[in-house]
């Protein structure tokens, strides 16, 4: 469940009496960005740190983020821009304070950049960059046990949430510009799901690793070039093309919901030329995200039911654009296969 954007003091010195070498507390200030855990930025007598409180359930148990450290440590070892985390003098990555578990990683001066801020050459360099990440991610981590097919949303589990959504949208108090547009969007997307239920694609099988949540606010640049990959929490099993135009449809997406296909073009060129993955798996990828667009409301849901606004600004974006890539359905398959 998604936390409040409040954040407590975290216990600095608790945590840096096991990192000797990282020196003592100057300061401790809390980052904004992310919304599953917490950061902060550590100055000490020796430098500046990050340091992450692990509170997201899914991902927080200490067997779990050792191996995202393990994997890091390994990419780094490859060459890959990573912060790997700093070990105790005991050697350990996580240290448990309090019932929760904390890393120290070392700061990264550096800042976040969108698709619009990025050129056609930088498209294609973020594609060959994730392309990299997929194809090292398979030298690091064990070959992937044959799992369970990911199953494509049902359109009539969707429909009853579009209306639980609608019931709690038409009640919230005071209603207001947003609740408007919210509702709006949610019987624009009913019809449109029902317009193309038939086009529900099969299950799509756990092809390799990926980093599992690739996007602007994870990837740390240093002038045009990337100078850190950030926030492996969700590293894990599935389907490897999928990232890719997952990725692709948040780093391009334009204000108004549509997506820049020129430098989606770029970037997925790229991305094939280093993974080598074909068009068409690119294009069965591009299928199985716009349904899973067509499908998803997330954003509403922390909003409504579980009254955390955090992911408001997004909305009105992300809403645009799954009606935006079912008009130009041919177009964005084409950019990602072609």
């Amino acid at each position: 469940m998604p936390r409040s954007s409040a954040t407590l003091a975290p216990p600095v010195g608790a945590v840096l009496r096991r990192y000797p070498q990282a020196g003592e507390p100057l300061s401790c200030e809390p980052v904004t960005e992310g919304l599953l855990n917490r950061g902060y930025r550590l100055s000490t007598t020796r430098g500046s740190y990050f340091l992450k409180q692990h509170l997201d359930a899914p991902t927080a148990d200490r067997a779990t983020i050792l191996r995202q450290h393990r994997a890091i440590q390994r990419l780094h070892g490859l060459g890959l821009p990573v912060a790997p985390p700093l070990a105790d003098r005991r050697g350990r990555t996580v240290a448990v304070v309090g019932g929760h578990c904390y890393a120290l990683h070392p700061w990264v001066e550096g800042r976040h950049r969108d698709g619009a801020q990025l050129s056609p050459g930088g498209s294609r360099r973020l594609g060959t960059l994730l392309g990299h990440v997929h194809t090292c991610l398979d030298r690091v981590m064990d070959s992937p046990r044959p799992g369970a097919a990911h199953e494509s949303a049902r359109p009539e589990d969707t429909f009853r949430v579009i209306d639980e959504l609608i019931r709690l949208v038409r009640a919230h108090r005071p209603h207001d510009s947003f609740d408007v547009l919210a509702e709006h969007r949610l019987r624009e997307r009913r019809r449109l799901l029902a317009q193309h239920a038939h086009h529900r694609p099969p299950p799509a099988p756990a092809s390799g690793w990926v980093h599992g949540d690739f996007h602007p606010l994870n990837l740390l640049y240093r002038g045009a070039e990337p100078a850190a990959i950030v926030d492996w929490d969700r590293l894990g099993v599935r389907p490897r093309a999928e990232e890719a135009v997952r990725a692709a449809a948040i780093f391009f997406v334009r204000p108004g919901g549509e997506l820049a296909l020129e430098k989606v073009r770029a970037y997925a060129r790229a991305y094939r030329r280093a993974t080598g993955a074909d068009g068409a798996e690119l294009a069965a990828a591009a299928h199985r995200v716009w349904w899973e667009r067509l499908n998803d409301f997330w954003t509403l849901r922390w909003r409504y039911q579980l009254h955390d606004r955090r992911a408001d600004p997004q909305f009105p974006a992300v809403s645009a654009l799954a009606v935006w890539w079912t008009r130009e359905y041919d177009a964005v398959r084409d950019a990602f296969a072609a």
